[in-house]
């Protein structure tokens, strides 16, 4: 059996993470009357057009105005609110001065929600597309940042993150993601889900979040089928703020040759900067081979863009090799 049948559930069709947090946004806001959505006038592209129809006094479209619509939403967090303000990912992050003053310094619970993450989002091109965000967000000290790289990791987390006293951002994608199989793994703050954690010691272990999980899956199946290892660890590290240091001590547990992260999102502070930071502090670490975007972001089709940025299953691997 290959890592990608082990892995992901081929009787469930893929669905965009933004999808994903639409229906539940609706399934919960159908039972809890104080949750509130915020909508930048992209309610369609967001999916919270689907709670508007459900709950249209609790939707609020604030227009292209997202500076004040993260001040709206703060103010309803401070009196007992539970508030969703979502917008395009780079919008949403673009007032990160509002973000950090109005609400992680004042500790307000506001749920936000970026979608349209990376290169994957396609022919809107770089304007549109959320490459820095997580760099922003996991600069501040209270704020959750989680990327779901499956529908059932963005459901876990709405149920979670509605419960939390805590500021989150949560990041989702325009294209649709294969469901992972169920292990029966509590959802715990800041763990990472360890997908298959191979036997062979001083073989890779790759580390990916997001839309680009999926391609990771298939270049690890790549390489071992090549020849170039006889396994590779998988890890979906869908927590990118806080961060568990007991993923890190599982990592090294497999006693890998080196730890690959893959993410559609700048190089420079993301997953790979979160794992840079982490294991460098341990002595005797593997070497980290970071793959990611080092430039800007350009318009085509999401295949075009993932193909052109080396995000495929053979691009992947041809990072990893050097080949």
């Amino acid at each position: 059996m290959s890592l990608y049948e082990k892995i992901f559930d081929s009787s469930i069709k893929a669905k965009a993470t933004r999808l994903a947090f639409g229906e539940k946004l609706k399934e919960l806001g159908s039972k809890n009357e104080q949750i509130v959505v915020l909508e930048g006038d992209l309610s369609k592209s967001t999916r919270t057009d689907l709670f508007a129809a459900e709950c249209p006094d609790r939707f609020f479209n604030m227009g292209i105005a997202e500076a004040n619509m993260i001040g709206v939403a703060a103010g309803f967090a401070r009196a007992g609110k539970v508030p969703f303000a979502a917008s395009f990912g780079c919008f949403l992050t673009g007032r990160f001065d509002q973000i950090r003053m109005s609400v992680s310094f004042t500790g307000a619970a506001v749920n936000l929600i970026g979608s349209h993450a990376g290169v994957g989002i396609g022919e809107d091109g770089h304007s549109q597309m959320a490459l820095e965000d997580v760099t922003l967000m996991r600069s501040l000290p209270n704020v959750r940042v989680f990327q779901p790289s499956h529908e059932r990791e963005t459901h876990s987390f709405m149920e979670w993150t509605v419960k939390d006293p805590n500021p989150s951002y949560m990041r989702v994608t325009r294209q649709g993601l294969p469901q992972v199989k169920d292990t029966g793994a509590t959802f715990k703050e800041g763990h990472w889900e360890f997908l298959h954690e191979s036997k062979e010691e001083n073989v890779p272990c790759i580390v990916a979040t997001g839309g680009v999980l999926e391609p990771s899956v298939k270049a690890a199946d790549e390489l071992i089928a090549s020849g170039a290892y006889p396994d590779v660890s998988i890890v979906n590290a869908s927590w990118l703020n806080p961060v568990s240091k007991e993923n890190i001590d599982r990592i090294l547990a497999l006693k890998p040759s080196f730890v690959v992260s893959v993410e559609d999102h700048y190089k420079m502070g993301g997953l790979g900067g979160i794992l840079a930071e982490m294991l460098s502090e341990r002595p005797s670490s593997p070497a980290l081979k970071r793959i990611g975007v080092t430039e800007f972001g350009q318009s085509g089709s999401p295949s075009d863009n993932y193909e052109n940025y080396g995000f495929t299953g053979p691009g992947i691997a041809k990072q990893i090799t050097g080949a």
